[in-house]
């Protein structure tokens, strides 16, 4: 095992990670993949349990199994005509049809017509419909909604695996420094959809890897937790998602200072299910280096 002993440095010195066990390390990993196994296959949020995704324009849209429907359920769930979306800028309205069959996320029968809060408004409203569930989908810094449709029964979501990666290597744990912005600015990026997604950065994380500097635009809000990168690497080519990857990175401490662990970069949802909004990497984020390590490019990826 490693130690490293830092002491007394200042911003113009680079310090290295916190020592770290390997044993601890390697357990802090798998309990990590553990955890994002399960995620993705989460009702709700979990995209490999997707089923359909319709963008929703401004007036009705009806809902059910009728294939005529501009949006079509399955059958063994959903009668021919659940129900209507009304949209009207950006809020949704639900009108059951006579034959309603919807409950809410608590399971309680719907009863009448009702405002429907999005996945980002922080009041969403899950629909069912037997094993189907529904709700309204949106993205920071756009006017476009989305109805997401999962199914609770998916036949993976007992079977599904992570896809392989890179061995394990504490060298790809590596400081990082924030260097903030005088002010937050916004940052617009293209998503799968042929649209862009505009989210907020407060600065940038500086870290040195083979002998050369690097920048990567971090993402964070009034309510994020941590930093979301979202990178581009040349593994790309070969190896890893093709419209690159994303990562977690705590916040910096009171001196400015974080630790990026690339072991634990990860694919985005679109590389599991075609019914993703992802946003892809800024240019600024595309690293004119190989890292060779986290999640890889799914045998069978959707795209």
């Amino acid at each position: 095992m490693t130690v490293l002993l830092v002491i007394g440095c200042t911003r113009d010195e680079w310090p290295g990670p916190e020592p770290v066990a390997l044993e601890e390390f390697a357990s802090a990993h798998q309990e990590w993949r553990t955890n994002r196994r399960d995620r993705l296959v989460r009702p709700q949020s979990g995209p490999v349990l997707w089923i359909g995704l319709w963008e929703l324009p401004q007036g009705a849209t009806r809902f059910g199994s009728d294939p005529e429907l501009p949006i079509v359920l399955p059958a063994s769930d959903s009668p021919p005509l659940a129900g209507t979306f009304h949209r009207s800028g950006q809020e949704v309205r639900l009108e059951p049809s006579a034959e309603n069959a919807l409950h809410d996320g608590e399971g309680s029968p719907v009863t009448g017509e009702m405002v429907l809060g999005s996945d980002r408004s922080g009041e969403v409203t899950d629909l069912v419909l037997g094993s189907v569930g529904l709700r309204v989908h949106g993205e920071p810094g756009t006017d476009r909604l989305w109805i997401r449709a999962w199914d609770e029964d998916h036949p993976e979501r007992e079977s599904f695996e992570l896809p392989e990666y890179f061995p394990l290597d504490t060298a790809w744990r590596v400081t990082a420094r924030f260097e903030p912005y005088p002010e937050p600015r916004p940052l617009p990026v293209w998503d799968v959809v042929r649209g862009t997604i505009e989210y907020e950065t407060p600065g940038e994380l500086v870290f040195r890897k083979n002998g050369r500097e690097h920048r990567l635009i971090a993402v964070a809000g009034a309510s994020s937790s941590r930093y979301f990168i979202m990178m581009w690497d040349s593994t790309a080519t070969s190896s890893t998602y093709q419209g690159g990857r994303y990562l977690g990175v705590p916040f910096a401490d009171e001196d400015g200072w974080t630790t990026i662990d690339f072991n634990r970069t990860y694919n985005a949802p679109c590389v599991f299910s075609i019914y993703s909004t992802c946003a892809l990497p800024p240019r600024e984020n595309r690293l004119a280096l190989r890292v060779l390590a986290g999640e890889k490019r799914p045998a069978k990826s959707v795209y």
